[in-house]
């Protein structure tokens, strides 16, 4: 089973090169030589950069550009020599040949170097400290950004239900992530149903949600740049598969605890009963409810410290009732309902499985 899901995790990183959009402007990167300051007014400043290319076909040329500065840290690039930047590139002839035919604009900071550091930072310590569950989990991970990007994102964009596409994207990084780290057997079973069935609830709730709190899906300045570029898309289901991917690895984490917990205790004393043993779940999944639900808020609470810090200027009847905050607060708390439905559910069918099923042959299914 193991090589199958392996196959299938390199076939979904092979799709990538079908889901990207092939009308996308390309972007090269450059490092800035020179910078010349002007003063527009008293409250523009303006950049005048040299900047040297250092990828694409024009790579090793020299371009002058102009980066203007308004004072607003929210928008402004304030560029040093020496700095890294991504350029935006933009043909204005239908066949390029020289850099005169193309105009470039500095589109941002080149970040991507730091990404790398801290990926190689938490990869390698993966796989020393998890070694061979370690380097599985690291192919689960690459798989389930793979799904979320080369597979649900064109599903959303090609008119599919995001809600549905969640759901579908949900069950498959459920399944890959769980057999591959866990084995093929009914532990593992037991952890993806429990997983499986409260996202299921998840997703209800979230539709409730969106219903009752009339959350229009607009939570941030992303979305509003989404709706400028694809106003066809349906804003208050996004946010329900938002809701439901956020929930997705602490409801995960729950079930595989559960299941594990009741897969050990079976082995140290199979006299058990399936009574017995969905009592062992319950009991440890009740130590469980409170660390995972308290991690989920702090999540949702840490990643929008700037909206709790908005509180203390505003009136508190008018804060709870922005659309951003009600979003987040209700992401947070059905994700924190789907750790607590996921005990019990995961608990019975680990408990059920494990004691009756067991002793079968599940062999059969390994490919």
């Amino acid at each position: 089973m193991k090589k199958f899901l392996i196959t299938f995790f390199i076939f979904i990183c092979g799709l990538a090169g079908f889901a990207l959009d092939k009308n996308v402007l390309p972007a090269e990167n450059g490092t800035v030589e020179t910078v010349q300051y002007t003063d527009i007014d008293a409250e523009q400043t303006k950049q005048d950069v040299t900047v040297k290319i250092t990828s694409g076909m024009f790579k090793g040329q020299k371009v002058l550009l102009e980066n203007m500065l308004t004072g607003n840290p929210a928008y402004d690039i304030m560029l040093s020599k020496g700095d890294r930047v991504v350029l935006h590139v933009e043909p204005n002839v239908e066949f390029v040949e020289d850099i005169d035919d193309v105009n470039f604009f500095i589109s941002d900071i080149e970040r991507v170097r730091g990404l790398y550091v801290f990926s190689l930072l938490f990869f390698a310590l993966l796989l020393a400290i998890g070694q061979k569950k370690g380097f599985l989990s690291f192919l689960s991970i690459i798989a389930t950004v793979g799904l979320i990007f080369f597979g649900m994102t064109p599903m959303i964009l090609n008119g599919v239900s995001p809600i549905l596409a969640a759901l579908i994207v949900s069950v498959l990084s459920t399944v890959i992530t769980v057999y591959l780290v866990g084995g093929f057997n009914y532990k593992s079973l037991s952890a993806i149903l429990g997983t499986v069935l409260s996202l299921g609830l998840a997703a209800i709730l979230s539709l409730l949600a969106v219903k009752i709190s009339s959350l229009t899906g607009f939570a941030g300045e992303e979305t509003m740049f989404l709706y400028t570029a694809r106003p066809d898309l349906d804003f208050t289901g996004i946010l329900s598969a938002c809701m439901m991917l956020a929930a997705l690895g602490a409801v995960m984490d729950t079930a595989v605890s559960i299941a594990s917990t009741v897969n050990e205790i079976y082995q140290t004393d199979k006299n058990l009963s399936v009574k017995a043993l969905f009592t062992s779940g319950m009991n440890v999944g009740k130590d469980v409810i409170g660390t995972m639900s308290n991690t989920l808020i702090l999540v949702y609470l840490g990643s929008s410290l700037p909206l709790v810090l908005l509180s203390s200027n505003i009136d508190l009847n008018k804060f709870f009732n922005l659309n951003q905050v009600a979003s987040e607060i209700s992401s947070a708390l059905i994700g924190s309902i789907a750790i607590l439905v996921c005990v019990p559910i995961t608990a019975i069918i680990s408990a059920y499985l494990i004691k009756t099923r067991q002793k079968e042959d599940f062999r059969g299914f390994d490919l």
